[in-house]
C-alpha cells in the first residue's frame, strides 16, 4: 500500500464507457442523477489522478435498487478489460462477505467471541502467507501451518490476519462450524445464507480470501445491504477498533499507510481517518477489487480490477475520488 499522499492526490482512471440504471429524476437532496453521473465518469477517466494509476478497471455506482452509473476504464494502448461480469478473485473483500454470513447466521446478535473474532482481535494473527491449498477443507486449512497458533500478546489488539475467520469458520457448535466443508460446499452454504442469486466460488476454503466472483454479483450483496435485506446492515462501524499501531497503542499491524487511521468493524473497514476519511465502509481486496458503502447507506461502489502485484490502497484511492464526485456532483 502508499502512502497517504497517494490516497489523498491519485484516486480515477482513464478511458471507457459509461452507463446507467434509472431515470434522470431530480433528486431533492442533491445533485442531479445526470450531474452525479458526469461528475463520476470525469472522475474515473481522468488521466491524471489516483484512477489513472489503477487502469484498466471497472468501476460502478448504486443505490438500493440498481446500478446508476459505471463503465470500463482501458490503459493507454491497452487491451485487457473489465466489466461488470468478469469473474476475478476479489482477495480481503471476501471479508465483508463472511461477516454477512456470521452476522445472518446468529440474527443480528454478535456473541463477545464473534465480535473479537471478525474485527481481528482474536489473537490468531500467524495464517500464513500461502493460506490454504485448493483442495483443503476449512478445518484442514485452519491446521496447516501456523494457521491456528494463537499469540496471547495479540489478544484483544487489533492485527489484520486471516488466521482470525479461519479459526472462527472451524469453530464447532456453537461455532459457525464449517470445518468439514471444502471449496464447493463453502460457496453453497454462503450463498445459501446470503442468497443463491449471489453467484460466488472459493478457489481455496479461505474465509478472509478465497472468493471468485464478478463485480455484478458482489454489487447485488452491496444492494441488499442498502435495502436492509441483510442483518449485517445494522452492524456497519459497529465495534469499531482504532488499526495504526503509530497513534493506537491497542493495534498491532495493518494494511492501511501508516499516515492513515482507518476503524475496523466486522469484517469491514470504516474509512474515519480524522483528516481525509468521509466514513465509508469498504473492503478492498490485495488485488484491486474495491467495494465500499458511503456513510449515509445510501450509495454501493466497486473499483473492479486485478493486479497481483498488491494494490488495494490504490483501488481504494481512486474510489474514494469517484464516491466524492457522486456525492457532490464535482469531478475530482
Amino acid at each position: 500500500m502508499r502512502t497517504r499522499h497517494l490516497l489523498a492526490l491519485v484516486f480515477t482512471l482513464a478511458a471507457a464507457a459509461c452507463g446507467g440504471g434509472g431515470g434522470d429524476a431530480p433528486d431533492p437532496t442533491g445533485p442531479s442523477l445526470a450531474t452525479r453521473t458526469q461528475a463520476a465518469t470525469a472522475t474515473a477517466q481522468n488521466g491524471s489522478n489516483a484512477c489513472s494509476l489503477v487502469r484498466p478497471f471497472y468501476w460502478e455506482i448504486g443505490d438500493k435498487t440498481q446500478r446508476q452509473a459505471g463503465g470500463s476504464v482501458q490503459a493507454a494502448g491497452g487491451l485487457l478489460s473489465y466489466d461488470a461480469d468478469t469473474v476475478m478473485n476479489i482477495a480481503s473483500a471476501s471479508k465483508w462477505l463472511y461477516g454477512a454470513y456470521v452476522a445472518e447466521r446468529r440474527g443480528g446478535a454478535l456473541t463477545a467471541e464473534d465480535v473479537r473474532f471478525l474485527s481481528f482481535r482474536s489473537g490468531y494473527t500467524n495464517f500464513g502467507f500461502s493460506g490454504c491449498e485448493p483442495p483443503d477443507t476449512v478445518a484442514s486449512c485452519a491446521a496447516r501451518g501456523t494457521n491456528s497458533l494463537r499469540t496471547d500478546a495479540h489478544v484483544d489488539r487489533f492485527f489484520y490476519n486471516g488466521g482470525h475467520m479461519q479459526v472462527h469458520a472451524n469453530l464447532a457448535a456453537p461455532g459457525m462450524n464449517l470445518g468439514a466443508l471444502d471449496n464447493a460446499a463453502l460457496a453453497a452454504e454462503v450463498r445459501r445464507v446470503l442468497g443463491t442469486d449471489i453467484v460466488l466460488a472459493y478457489t481455496q476454503p479461505q474465509l478472509a480470501g478465497g472468493v471468485r466472483t464478478s463485480p455484478a454479483s458482489y454489487a447485488l450483496f452491496l444492494r441488499k445491504i442498502l435495502g436492509d435485506q441483510l442483518r449485517i446492515a445494522a452492524l456497519l462501524g459497529s465495534n469499531a477498533t482504532c488499526t495504526n499501531p503509530a497513534t493506537c497503542a491497542t493495534a498491532v499491524s495493518t494494511p492501511v499507510p501508516a499516515p492513515l487511521s482507518w476503524n475496523y468493524s466486522i469484517g469491514h473497514w470504516v474509512e474515519a481517518d480524522p483528516a481525509s476519511g468521509d466514513g465509508a465502509f469498504s473492503s478492498a481486496g490485495a488485488f484491486g477489487f474495491y467495494p465500499w458503502v458511503d456513510a449515509s447507506k445510501r450509495w454501493y461502489g466497486i473499483v473492479a480490477r486485478v493486479d497481483l502485484g498488491g494494490s488495494g490502497a490504490e483501488s481504494a484511492a481512486c474510489g474514494a475520488l469517484i464516491r466524492k464526485a457522486w456525492v457532490t456532483g464535482s469531478a475530482q
